[in-house]
């Protein structure tokens, strides 16, 4: 690898004209610039990111922390990123906590000593104080928590209008009809599941129908929970006609429950996820879902975070996206006849029964 020397050997300029170069400083007189410049191309000179960044104070790398690179909403938020990172000069670092809090701060901490110009977190525990974040913004970072929001953060944010978009989901089986409908939470210790499930509740609470308890379940954003939830809500002696899924994983799970219980969607059962991931359109039938437009969050972060790295000062932005309903062939209207979803949830507490004895 060619040297700082080398170049300035080739260049015929003191090792400090080259230096100037480096930096993008205006002192350099234009034929040194371009002989240094040259001698840089046919010497395939790389500089040292960090050197630089010792010099400068941060690097071009933008981190983004994500709690679950396998769920299918984040790649494209994280591709929107790095989109706009990209275009901009940046480069994205991403980093998977695994939901796990002490797996974040450990990249939170160990990421410092690689100075990067801003951070976008989807933070695991929304319980955890945001201390490390405050000494990136400190630092002079760009710091933006996207997707869920800390109580106690004051700094920017990005994110989409949860309980806008689960009210439209709620509301739009209600105007189906259906007067039965459940929800399957994702885990309510986030603001966004809690904020969904409070959409549900206002758009119920609206039409005055009543929610029993059996018919809010808990559970994690993926797939296996979603069945296991949907297995319990089948089971009830007044099963729903209709369940809003936290998100499309959710909903997913609740499918295969319907089909293992000899049920037809939308005709048995209707469903609504949210997130609309590309899989939502390979689903039979095609998932009714929510779009909260994941590439278009993580595009929009990292363009707050590029702001504010290159010297954007100015009160703490606070970015709301409206989601949208996308209506497909998961939710009908509520057949008038007996629903066979009784019939089969009365076959499944007998086999259930029968199982245990």
């Amino acid at each position: 690898m060619a040297t700082i020397k080398e170049i300035a050997q080739r260049a015929r300029v003191s090792i400090g004209t080259v230096s100037n170069v480096l930096n993008e400083l205006p002192t350099v007189r234009e034929a040194a610039r371009q002989r240094v410049l040259e001698a840089i191309q046919e010497l395939g000179y790389q500089p040292s990111l960090l050197g630089r960044a010792l010099r400068k104070d941060k690097t071009n790398m933008i981190v983004m922390i994500v709690p679950d690179i396998t769920n299918p909403f984040f790649p494209g938020a994280v591709r929107g990123a790095e989109d706009i990172a990209f275009e901009r000069g940046f480069r994205l670092v991403l980093c998977n906590s695994d939901n796990d809090s002490e797996k974040e701060a450990i990249y939170l901490h160990e990421m410092r000593t690689y100075r990067p110009s801003g951070l976008i977190i989807v933070p695991a525990d929304l319980s955890k104080d945001t201390e490390a974040a405050q000494q990136y913004l400190n630092a002079g970072c760009g710091v933006v928590y996207m997707d869920r929001i800390p109580p106690k953060w004051r700094g920017d944010t990005v994110t989409s209008a949860h309980e806008q978009g689960a009210y439209a989901a709620t509301k739009h089986l209600i105007d189906l009809g259906h007067k039965r409908i459940a929800t399957i939470t994702g885990p309510l210790s986030g603001t966004s599941a809690r904020a969904r499930l409070q959409g549900f509740e206002h758009a119920m609470r609206e039409a005055s129908l009543p929610v029993p308890a059996t018919f809010i379940k808990e559970a994690e954003f993926n797939k296996a929970a979603g069945h296991k939830r949907a297995v319990e809500l089948l089971r009830l002696r007044q099963p729903p006609t209709a369940v809003f899924a936290g998100n499309d994983l959710i909903a997913f799970g609740v499918l295969a429950a319907m089909r293992e219980a000899g049920l037809r969607c939308p005709e048995d059962l209707s469903i609504v996820g949210f997130d609309n991931l590309d899989d939502s359109d390979a689903t039979v039938p095609r998932l009714t879902t929510v779009d909260q437009f994941a590439y278009k969050l993580g595009a929009t972060a990292a363009q707050v975070v590029v702001d504010r790295a290159r010297g954007e000062n100015g009160p703490a932005k606070h970015i709301s996206f409206t989601p949208e309903l996308r209506v497909k062939e998961s939710s009908a209207p509520l057949a008038r006849t007996k629903s066979s979803v009784a019939i089969a949830a009365s076959r499944s507490r007998r086999k259930a029964g029968k199982k245990s004895t």
